[in-house]
């Protein structure tokens, strides 16, 4: 389902501006921040303005339709809340974001929280890394 059918059945008002901000965010294949979401935006219809990006992500993330991630680079960046779980590997030197999914990881999680005592409803992992040299791959 479109993140415009979405916030449409949430019974958000969808403006021009707005959908073509979903329709970017929808197309986006990175994590982008307001600014990269408003350059994209803004190429489509040279009427957006920032402050219309900024009240749009604020409404679409206290709405639930995106997530807010910021990985260690002083940006605030977004993505529309998944159906499938994912967990995020951030390469330190370029800042590229790579989306995995892991059974093992998700069961070991499980398993800690119910030997802690709780019930696991949600979680985040993001991991932050250096790519290793050709050369030195498998140390």
């Amino acid at each position: 389902m479109s993140l415009e059918t979405r916030c449409t059945e949430k019974g958000l008002r969808m403006t021009g501006q707005r959908r073509v901000i979903a329709r970017v965010l929808e197309d986006a294949q990175d994590h982008p921040d307001v600014e990269d979401l408003y350059n994209r935006a803004s190429k489509i219809d040279s009427h957006i303005s920032i402050a219309t990006v900024y009240r749009t992500v604020k409404l679409l993330e206290e709405t639930g339709m995106i997530e807010r991630h910021e990985f260690r680079d002083g940006r605030a960046r977004y993505e529309i809340i998944p159906e499938n779980h994912h967990d995020h590997l951030i390469d330190l030197k370029t800042g590229n974001v790579i989306e995995f999914a892991n059974e093992e990881i998700e069961r070991l999680q499980e398993k800690i929280a119910k030997e802690l005592g709780f019930k696991l409803v949600d979680h985040r992992l993001e991991l932050y890394g250096i790519p290793l040299d050709k050369k030195n791959k498998d140390k």
